[in-house]
């Protein structure tokens, strides 16, 4: 099982802006694709952040869904549109394997 998880920091004052991007996102995903994304929010550490994390079967699982959100068009126009609810370089994405 692999479960991967994007997080982004939110800018100063956009902290419903990026909520509600994040649910377009999670919405798309999973009307589209079928994928469900759970968002995330830290109780701890900085508060200004949020995440999306979703598990796969294999990394071929996730591999096919990335290619196919690189070449989805609406997706794409999805993130150009909000990318000012995040701080510039804040998306680190991290794959985790269950053992």
């Amino acid at each position: 099982m692999i479960t991967f998880t994007r997080t982004a920091s939110i800018a100063p004052g956009k902290t419903g802006d990026a909520i509600a991007f994040a649910n377009q996102v999670a919405r798309h995903i999973r009307e589209k694709y079928g994928t469900t994304l759970e968002l995330l929010m830290p109780i701890g550490g900085n508060p200004g952040r949020i995440a999306w994390q979703t598990r796969y079967q294999n990394l071929g699982e996730w591999e096919a869904l990335s290619a196919k959100l690189f070449a989805d068009s609406e997706y794409m126009g999805l993130l150009a549109k909000n990318g000012s609810a995040f701080l510039p370089g804040s998306v680190h994405d991290e794959i985790w394997r269950t053992i």
